[in-house]
């Protein structure tokens, strides 16, 4: 790990004044509070009596293997992603969508995750953020794993941060060959005419140093624009700035769900609406991963983990 002088070398021109310092700032607070006084919200889930007592439940009702084995087998889902305007040359675009990987939960869930994922046809990855189990501590392990899973992804990825990762993580991730967008921009395509603009923002539900006008400021007039937000949280800040679609995660899509598919939390505070699946805010159409691994406790329940093949269509949805 860099320290604060060579991350801020590493990252000079490519953040705006103040974010390294706000970032780590937020940082150094220990990893999430049960009660973030700025946002004004409660989150009990990161209480160790909370964890504990459901992990105690699931082991005396019998459930908690059979959590375990739903949590480890990933789903693939195909989803026809509207973006108006779209150039011909991008229709029928393939980007794999992971989010949420929480990759170090164990030893063996990168080994396990990357078999999964070989052999899945797809022409550009997309990370959308929590790379690591935990919100704070030593994310060697993450990167590790992060690694191996790299292995298998033959082709570009792009990624972006959420609110279990440090930013003193970006360089090694970037060093395994995935582009981490900063509230940054890059162009998916050949750049002439026939591309879209990939945006991708910082966490907006714990950091908040998201800034979407930043990462819309190099788009070429009139390129589509996808943006990567950790979150569907920042829908209206995108809707606003006149974002085409947008990929997310965060929720897990509440990771345990009652029978008929409820969840019991999800953890983000937006539109119910907005936090598993295929959504629309107004012209906005968004997606919101439910991920590919689990946090708090490593298991899942009429919610499967998944990853997904986003392809590229400029008509609208069925």
């Amino acid at each position: 790990m860099q320290d604060n002088d060579a991350l801020g070398r590493y990252l000079n021109g490519r953040v705006r004044n103040g974010y390294l310092t706000a970032r780590l700032e937020r940082e150094n607070g220990g990893g999430e509070p049960v009660f973030d006084r700025e946002a004004g919200t409660l989150h009990p889930e990161n209480l160790a009596l909370s964890r504990a007592g459901l992990r105690l439940f699931l082991r005396v009702s019998g459930l908690y293997r059979r959590g375990q084995r739903n949590a480890r087998r990933l789903h693939v889902r195909d989803h026809a992603l509207r973006l108006p305007n779209l150039p011909a040359g991008m229709r029928g675009f393939r980007l794999l969508h992971l989010s949420d990987l929480h990759i170090d939960v164990d030893a063996a869930f990168a080994d396990e995750l990357a078999g999964q994922l070989v052999g899945l046809e797809w022409d550009a990855c997309v990370i959308t953020g929590d790379f690591r189990y935990q919100t704070n501590g030593d994310p060697t392990p993450a990167l590790a794993g992060l690694e191996r899973v790299r292995r298998v992804l033959d082709g570009p990825v792009y990624a972006i941060l959420g609110n279990h990762d440090s930013i003193r993580m970006v360089p090694a991730i970037e060093a395994l060959g995935i582009r981490v967008l900063l509230n940054e921009g890059v162009v998916l395509g050949d750049g002439q005419g026939s591309g879209i603009w990939l945006a991708g923002i910082d966490d907006p539900h714990y950091y908040r140093q998201h800034d979407i006008a930043r990462a819309l400021e190099q788009r070429p007039a009139s390129m589509p624009v996808l943006l990567l937000a950790h979150s569907p949280e920042a829908y209206r800040e995108a809707a606003d700035a006149g974002v085409d679609a947008m990929l997310c995660g965060h929720t897990h899509g509440g990771q345990i769900r009652l029978p008929g598919g409820l969840p019991l939390v999800t953890n983000a505070v937006c539109p119910r609406a907005l936090t598993g699946g295929a959504w629309t805010w107004q012209e906005l159409r968004g997606y919101t991963s439910v991920g590919a691994g689990s946090s708090v406790l490593d298991v899942r329940f009429n919610c499967p983990a998944e990853a997904v093949i986003h392809r590229l269509d400029h008509r609208p949805q069925d």
